[in-house]
């Protein structure tokens, strides 16, 4: 299939693309990588008046360490970002999804921005930044404000960023280094789109997480903190029992979707099954698996 028709314009600069969608809104679309987007137009699933190009803008990429925050351009590639010191040191769970993010040639093209702008429900990023207490940048011609990731989310492709507005950087506090953290996915084949996954932190001290996040993609409309399944491990010893208890209490917290990679029951069960082995992963990474 082809594209529809649209205008495609080349942005020189950052406020040259703040300008254009204060002016444009709803009608325009951002180019960042465009694996996702480039696949859409094609199926003409989104049909936008025009695109906007904002892969020259160098401005919108990099990876800094300032004062215990990871700040990552939106921009920045995920070939970039699996390949960064700063973030192996500091962001181990990110370091950890980025095997899992689609193929090389994604990786190559796709960027950070470009996949939490997106919020496909089954993308890893988003995951990642709800689970690491992100704060995402957007800004538009009336100036930047901070939105944290657990109210950036909103539903199927749907966030808090308004037409106006371009996300600019992602801001991720660095990991403490008594955390662990685990990050695992369910695909038919590498690569493809998630059934199922989970990103997990926490802290353990003798067998006992004394904290916990465990946010879940692939099977909601967004990523999802399960809340009763975190409180039901929260200080209490680690055992096959506590596992089987946080698996368990995901009914409560999950309300899957049925869709092409799967039904609701078998994406819960696949959810459950990924928790007992997070769990179990996180004791062996704190050393007190015994």
């Amino acid at each position: 299939m082809k594209a529809p028709k649209f205008h495609f314009i080349r942005a020189n600069s950052r406020q040259q693309t703040l300008e254009l969608l204060e002016e444009l809104g709803d009608e325009a679309r951002i180019l960042a990588g465009g694996q996702s987007l480039m696949p859409t137009l094609n199926m003409r699933l989104s049909q936008p008046g025009t695109l906007i190009d904002i892969n020259k803008i160098s401005d919108l990429c990099g990876i800094t360490l300032e004062e215990g925050v990871v700040r990552i351009g939106a921009m920045t590639r995920h070939v970039e970002i699996a390949n960064s010191p700063v973030v192996a040191e500091n962001l181990p769970l990110i370091a950890e999804a980025m095997q899992h993010v689609a193929h090389h040639a994604v990786r190559n093209r796709g960027t950070i921005g470009g996949s939490i702008a997106l919020a496909d429900p089954a993308a890893e990023m988003p995951a990642c930044a709800l689970a690491l207490w992100a704060t995402l940048a957007v800004e538009s011609i009336n100036g930047r404000r901070e939105i944290a990731a657990k109210d950036y989310f909103k539903g199927l492709y749907e966030t808090a960023r308004q037409p106006n507005e371009l996300l600019v950087e992602i801001l991720i506090p660095k990991e403490p280094p008594d955390d662990v953290s685990v990050f695992l996915e369910l695909a038919q084949r590498h690569g493809d789109f998630a059934m199922a996954g989970l990103a997990c932190v926490g802290r353990v001290s003798n067998k006992v997480f004394e904290q916990l996040r465990l946010v879940y993609f692939g099977s909601e409309d967004r990523p999802t903190i399960a809340n009763q399944a975190i409180d039901s491990v929260v200080g209490k010893v680690w055992s096959t029992e506590t596992s089987e208890a946080a698996a368990d209490a995901l009914t409560n917290d999950l309300d899957p979707m049925t869709n092409l990679q799967g039904s609701a029951a078998m994406k819960l069960h696949l959810q459950k099954v990924l928790t007992k082995r997070a769990l179990e992963t996180a004791i062996e990474r704190a050393g007190e698996f015994k």
